[in-house]
């Protein structure tokens, strides 16, 4: 058992019959557990192996700054094949206490799939370049290593919110739109992910742009919102703001917000004032664990052999 590790109900399963790649291994689940509770995760659920063995699998980790995520993922349909587990994030927030953390974490499955991790930074070469909401040791590690080292097997990194952007595209609000679509994740900062008819123009960071003088996520994300207690039309009214200059820079066709606050869509987004249609993300907090796992799928796809 991980101290802090919980199971959470995410979505259905929804498998598509398709074999899975030669070695894929089975999950340690146990049953439903609600409310974020504990759960012993020491007891296989054989409806939960054989999805997995059923569908073509990878591992989606989330890394954020308060939890680390992951679950094993059906790459053709985007459902998770079982609760999601979670284990809080080390603080401080370092390479190798991250590593160990998502290490013990994915222990509790058994797998042998791809495995992707979306991390809160910008990624180039499996190399994490910058450092949001985690310990700035994170600036030049060589990440894919770490987390190879870690799992002891292949893994991709990828930024975030790009991860969530693509689970979005594929799967969710998004999908099948031409043109260019910037998909947002509106939490503790602002994640972007741009897409020009459905190709992926990766570590934007728009969250950083500059809004009078002032950090664009550190005024207009989220976070603010409580921070500062402002009510609904008020934050809609910054982020609104905010959504206009991306809009004077991109001129995109479609905007998808996303985050926690999406689920909570009814209550503001009928009062922005923006120029693009503007729709709410359809995966929630799943995004970020199925876009790793489709990222990983789709780079083993491609190597030769």
């Amino acid at each position: 058992m991980i101290l802090g590790a919980t199971s959470e109900v995410v979505s259905p399963v929804t498998p598509v019959g398709r074999a899975a790649p030669t070695g894929c291994g089975a999950v340690i689940a146990t049953s439903t557990f609600a409310n974020d509770k504990e759960a012993d995760m020491t007891q296989p659920s054989t409806a939960v192996v054989a999805a997995a063995r059923d569908v073509v699998t990878a591992l989606g980790i989330d890394v954020g700054g308060s939890g680390i995520k992951a679950a094993l993922v059906d790459t053709d349909s985007g459902a998770l094949l079982a609760e999601r587990i979670r284990v809080d994030t080390p603080q401080p927030a370092t390479p190798d206490a991250v590593a160990a953390a998502t290490s013990a974490l994915v222990s509790q499955l058994v797998v042998d799939v791809p495995v992707g991790v979306g991390l809160p930074s910008v990624v180039l070469g499996g190399r994490t370049m910058t450092a949001a909401n985690i310990h700035e040791s994170w600036v030049g590690q060589d990440a894919e290593t770490l987390f190879c080292d870690a799992l002891g097997r292949t893994a991709v990194v990828v930024n975030d919110a790009d991860a969530a952007g693509i689970a979005e595209m594929r799967f969710g609000a998004g999908r099948a739109t031409p043109g260019v679509v910037i998909v947002l994740t509106l939490g503790t900062g602002i994640g972007s992910a741009v897409f020009i008819d459905g190709v992926l123009v990766p570590n934007t960071e728009l969250g950083h742009l500059e809004i009078g003088g002032r950090v664009g996520e550190a005024w207009a994300a989220a976070s603010a919102k409580e921070r500062e207690q402002l009510s609904w039309t008020k934050w809609a009214a910054r982020l609104s703001t905010y959504l206009d200059r991306i809009d004077r820079l991109f001129w995109p066709d479609l905007m998808v917000l996303g985050g926690g606050v999406s689920r909570k869509a009814d209550r503001w987004m009928t009062k922005l004032t923006c120029r693009p249609r503007i729709v709410a993300a359809e995966l929630g907090n799943a995004a970020g664990i199925v876009g790793a796992a489709v990222t990983a799928s789709s780079v083993v796809a491609e190597v030769p052999g």
